[in-house]
């Protein structure tokens, strides 16, 4: 008898395991009961797909059935879909039409997210709302402490974005301030800056592509923005290959997978094959193992291993910035990239060989001389990421000790420099081995 209980148990514990392991069922919770039977008033079928708590990625949706290369994920139609359209409907629509200069689309679909929310149990949109992010980890939602700890090109993007979301809230007030005759409550209280924020991150950070007819009522910005409740909730991987666009004739929303999934595990969509830097930019979260990270070396960090007193070094920056040679130079999982070591090699011409710098940039060899100095500098270069990461990551653990309220942000923040640790490290075995390498 005990043997049969100990078996049993075992059972259990490794049934508990893999329901771990493959997602917890939410559906049966009040908020996705609410926005299943809305999404069915509104024309919505689904058998495929359940929401679900997993391990690594939080909330996302879980197959109901194995799902093969070529299977519809999910089919969302059009009365579902929260669109520019649907803005000029509401009561907001009037307003927006007689605004001069004309609001951009974007700011329409902010006001609209805002005025819902804050309708309560009056908006029809509440079944959505309610399942919305309450807060957001865009950059432009972290503190100043942690912006700072990001990685040079990726701080100066989160300020910038901080800064558009600041000077996008300026300019809208006397708008915001126009739709006060359809609130009891002053438009000031209503249209707040953190509102504001937490509408454009929901639609940054959510919203899939869909192109509109131009509107008159609209500035000329694209409008391209459609909010899709419950397929929101897919989330990203970068293993995986999907079909998405809208189907003119069944008037839906598709998502085609290229990929297999198991019965019980999350279906995952890709938004694109984007590093970590722009997922955490764009969507506020990173993915472990990502096959497209990169580590950024910024032209400050490139030009500190080169002699100011080499009497060609002014030309050959003015060489590589001229031709794109100065952005998007990088370390990646399989060493360094070819557009670095192509900028390392053009600052690695010796006197004699500068009139060659034009076959140096379409990647012919100058001089094994030259192919060496690049070699030894990207390992120069890789030696002092790989400190300066080490050294972030001992203050974010600090931090972490210290200020209890940014656990999270801090924890996102370290997530992104372990990952750029392990892509240097990667990038640092490689240049080892080639320096090894016989001539």
């Amino acid at each position: 008898m005990k043997k049969s209980r100990g078996r049993t148990g075992r059972k259990r514990r490794k049934k508990h395991l893999k329901g771990f392991m493959d997602g917890v069922n939410c559906s049966h919770k009040l908020e996705y009961i609410k926005l299943q039977k809305w999404l069915k008033d509104r024309g919505f079928e689904d058998s495929n797909l359940r929401p679900a708590e997993f391990l690594g990625t939080g909330r996302g949706l879980m197959a109901t059935k194995a799902l093969q290369a070529g299977d519809l994920i999910i089919s969302l139609p059009e009365k579902c879909l929260l669109t520019t359209g649907t803005v000029l409907s509401s009561c907001l629509g009037g307003y927006i039409v007689k605004w001069k200069p004309p609001v951009s689309p974007l700011l329409a679909l902010c006001t609209f997210l805002i005025a819902e929310k804050h309708a309560g149990e009056k908006s029809p949109w509440k079944p959505y709302l309610d399942v919305l992010p309450k807060t957001y980890t865009c950059p432009a939602c972290l503190e100043r402490d942690v912006i700072n700890l990001l990685p040079k090109p990726l701080k100066k993007k989160a300020q910038e974005q901080k800064k558009m979301i600041q000077e996008l809230f300026r300019s809208s007030k006397a708008f915001f301030s126009s739709l006060q005759p359809l609130f009891a409550e002053n438009t000031g209280t209503i249209f707040s800056y953190s509102a504001l924020e937490w509408a454009w991150c929901t639609i940054n950070t959510r919203t899939i592509y869909m192109k509109h007819p131009r509107r008159e009522c609209f500035s000329l910005e694209p409008d391209v923005y459609a909010l899709a409740p419950y397929l929101d909730l897919l989330n990203h991987s970068p293993n995986v290959q999907v079909k998405a666009a809208f189907n003119e004739q069944t008037r839906s929303y598709e998502i085609w997978t290229n990929s297999q999934c198991k019965q019980y595990q999350e279906v995952f969509i890709c938004y694109g094959p984007h590093d970590n830097q722009r997922l955490l930019l764009e969507y506020g979260f990173i993915a472990m193992d990502n096959p497209h990270s990169s580590v950024y070396v910024s032209a400050d960090t490139l030009l500190r291993y080169f002699s100011p007193l080499d009497k060609q070094r002014k030309a050959k920056v003015a060489i590589l910035k001229d031709h794109d040679f100065l952005e998007n130079l990088t370390f990646g999982w399989e060493g360094p990239s070819w557009r670095l070591l192509t900028a390392l090699k053009v600052l690695s011409l010796g006197a004699d060989e500068f009139a060659c710098w034009r076959r140096t940039l379409l990647g012919d060899v100058t001089s094994a001389r030259n192919e060496q100095q690049a070699l030894d500098t990207a390992a120069k270069i890789c030696q002092y990421l790989i400190e300066e990461t080490q050294h972030v990551l001992l203050q974010i653990s600090q931090l972490k000790r210290d200020k209890e309220n940014l656990k999270t942000h801090l924890a996102l923040v370290e997530m992104l420099r372990s990952e750029d640790l392990k892509i240097l490290q990667k990038s640092a075995e490689i240049l080892c081995s080639l320096n090894l390498a016989p001539a």
